[in-house]
């Protein structure tokens, strides 16, 4: 077994699952796999075990249902840190990622970063395929999370990341809010105000040509919102810290 783990999570993706599972393998250093499938009717499941008998270092965890993108990748990095791996990778399954790139995400890790992220917007706009009013919703997105939460991160909601394993070891999952797509800004608000090193490494982002995507308003909605929730979570949260330090002081003297 190798110290690195990419976890995919999968609703419906019998169309790109064996390939993406197959290039990933075909990546030098190698990496191993972590499936995370919520019940997928078109039988993703089914395929994965197939590819187990020829890939023994594929690994799959089935769940009931569609139970959230926040929680499956919480299942994934509890399992991660379970057995071993001390670096773990977020990564879709419809190959809006370039599997190839997973190499880039981990020699920054090696580098030094505690956290990184693949990003489409470090280096202008790196997508492929979008219609221009997602562009557009996705790009000021990160701008307005950076503008509200203070965060010198150009892409908070891509999903193409590498954690190192003492970052998650940090983290308490059960503080972790959100189940969507704010998922993604709140794990890196939370690595960030927890004093990690975040970096962003530019990748090209194309949107899928197979399978359904799973993006709609509320996710967009659920976003927005929930960045004002962290940033006053954490004004709270560093003024309980003050008055628990003075309480502690007075009682001192």
């Amino acid at each position: 077994m190798n110290d690195r783990i990419v976890i995919i999570p999968t609703y419906n993706e019998k169309e790109n699952i064996e390939a993406i599972i197959c290039t990933v393998f075909s990546l030098e250093p190698a990496f191993d796999i972590l499936i995370i499938d919520d019940n997928s009717p078109d039988g993703t499941a089914a395929l994965v075990k197939k590819l187990q008998a020829e890939y023994p270092q594929l690994h799959l965890i089935q769940r009931t249902g569609k139970l959230g993108l926040g929680t499956a990748y919480i299942v994934g990095f509890e399992w991660s840190l379970s057995h071993g791996y001390n670096f773990i990778f977020e990564m879709d399954a419809d190959f809006s990622h370039n599997p190839n790139d997973l190499v880039k995400l981990y020699n920054a890790c090696l580098d030094g970063a505690d956290m990184v992220v693949g990003s489409r917007y470090v280096t202008g706009v790196n997508v492929v395929n979008w219609p221009m009013g997602r562009v557009l919703m996705s790009y000021f997105a990160s701008k307005y999370v950076r503008f509200v939460t203070g965060m010198k991160i150009h892409d908070a909601t891509a999903g193409f990341v590498c954690y190192t394993r003492k970052v998650l070891e940090t983290i308490d999952f059960n503080h972790i809010q959100f189940k969507g797509y704010a998922f993604q800004i709140e794990m890196k608000f939370t690595t960030w105000t927890l004093g990690f090193t975040i970096k962003e490494v530019p990748i090209i982002f194309t949107d899928r040509t197979l399978g359904t995507s799973k993006m709609s308003g509320g996710i967009f909605t659920e976003a927005f919102l929930g960045v004002i929730q962290l940033k006053l979570r954490n004004i709270f949260r560093k003024k309980n810290r003050r008055r628990a330090r003075g309480a502690l002081n007075s009682t001192q003297h």
